[in-house]
């Protein structure tokens, strides 16, 4: 009786074992999880400083920028936003060859801070693009809507004028989203600061020509009205009254014979 049952109960485990082998065979296997993607790396930090000082000499535009704080602005713009930030930078010659009456040494602290954030626009443009901000009108600057740039294209060369100044890109410092900059060849100096800007210098007037005798004048070459110079005259006169002083005598002396 006892093996019976345990006949019966080992037959029970087969077929229970069985059943869930067949179940598993035909449930489809469980898709593999998807991996977790990785995290976007940071974007590198633009440190504007190493780039001027190691590109320059823009050292005193740099030291504008510290002193007036703007570098600050300036940094924020590049690594905390995503418009980025083009600046324009003149090297230290183009500080010294500011002349009067545009001189930085009399503006104020606040006049200064607007000048250097007027040398930066408050998007990253590459080269290509400020083909299209000439066909767009002025620019405004970082400094605010009083003080804009007017950009124009010529021959693939970058030019600028800000009201009282004209400059060019004369090179490119470095251009890779979100920071552009951009060597300019002259300060830039807006109206806004300067006033209106001075009037051209008047064109010289040309050399008065050097005086010309005329011929009629010159010693010896002087004509009379029938086209004969004095000296032709006097020698024309005097042969004419030796040949009628010839004819008289002539004339006379044939009276006489007859």
């Amino acid at each position: 009786m006892q093996v019976s049952k345990i006949f019966f109960t080992v037959a029970i485990l087969l077929v229970v074992v069985s059943v869930t082998d067949a179940q598993k065979a035909k449930s489809p296997p469980a898709p593999p999880l998807a991996p977790t993607p990785a995290p976007a790396p940071a974007p590198d930090y633009v440190n504007i400083t190493d780039l001027l000082t190691v590109a320059g000499p823009f050292h005193t535009f740099l030291n504008y920028l510290e002193q007036t704080k703007v570098i600050e602005t300036f940094q924020n713009q590049a690594n905390n936003t995503e418009e980025g930030i083009t600046i324009l930078v003149p090297k230290d010659k183009a500080f010294s060859n500011i002349k009067k009456p545009a001189s930085l040494a009399n503006l104020t602290a606040d006049q200064l801070k607007s000048l250097m954030l007027f040398h930066a626009l408050p998007h990253y443009y590459s080269l290509a693009d400020f083909k299209k901000l000439s066909e767009s009108g002025p620019v405004t600057t970082f400094a605010g809507g009083q003080y804009q740039l007017n950009f124009t294209d010529i021959g693939g060369t970058v030019h600028m004028s800000s009201g009282w100044s004209k400059s060019k890109v004369s090179s490119a410092v470095h251009s890779t989203d979100p920071v552009a900059i951009y060597q300019v060849d002259s300060v830039l100096l807006p109206e806004t600061l300067f006033g209106p800007p001075p009037p051209p210098s008047p064109t010289p007037a040309p050399a008065p020509a050097p005086d010309v005798v005329p011929a009629a004048d010159a010693p010896g070459a002087a004509k009379s009205a029938d086209g004969f110079s004095p000296k032709s005259s006097k020698k024309s006169s005097s042969h004419k009254i030796v040949m009628s002083y010839f004819v008289f005598v002539v004339s006379s002396c044939l009276v006489l014979m007859f």
